[in-house]
C-alpha cells in the first residue's frame, strides 16, 4: 500500500537504506497513520487527498474539514439506507420461497425479472 499511497502523492517518496528499506522519519510515520485512521473510516482516496491537504495546512478553516466529514456521513448513511433496503427485499423473498423440492422459486423470479424502477 505504501506505493501505491507514494504513486497517489498521498505520502512522499522517501529515502531508503543501502539495503533498500525505506526509511520513515515521523512526519511520513504520522501521515501513515492518518491515511491508515481515514481508511478506517471509510473515507476514499480522493477524500483523503483532501484531508490531508488540510491536516498540512495550518491555516485552514475547521468548517472545510467538517463539510468532508459531513458529506461522507451523508453518503454512508445513504449506503446504509440502500443495503438495509436490500436485506429487506431478500427477506421477503426468501420468506415467500417454499424452499422444499418443488421447482418454482420467488427469488429466482424476481433476479430473473431484473432490475425495478426507483421511485
Amino acid at each position: 500500500m505504501v506505493r501505491h499511497y507514494e504513486s497517489l502523492g498521498l505520502l512522499p517518496t522517501v529515502a531508503r537504506s543501502e539495503a533498500g528499506y525505506r526509511r520513515y522519519s515521523m512526519r511520513e510515520v504520522h501521515t501513515l497513520r492518518f491515511i491508515r485512521r481515514a481508511r478506517e473510516l471509510g473515507f476514499g482516496m480522493a477524500e483523503i487527498r483532501v484531508l490531508l491537504s488540510l491536516w498540512q495546512d495550518r491555516g485552514r478553516a475547521s468548517r472545510e474539514v467538517k463539510q468532508v466529514a459531513q458529506r461522507h456521513a451523508a453518503d454512508l448513511q445513504r449506503r446504509i439506507d440502500e443495503m438495509q433496503a436490500m436485506q429487506r427485499t431478500l427477506e421477503a423473498l426468501a420468506q415467500h420461497c417454499h424452499g422444499d423440492e418443488r421447482a418454482d422459486c420467488p427469488i429466482l423470479d424476481d433476479l430473473q425479472a431484473g432490475p425495478r424502477d426507483r421511485p
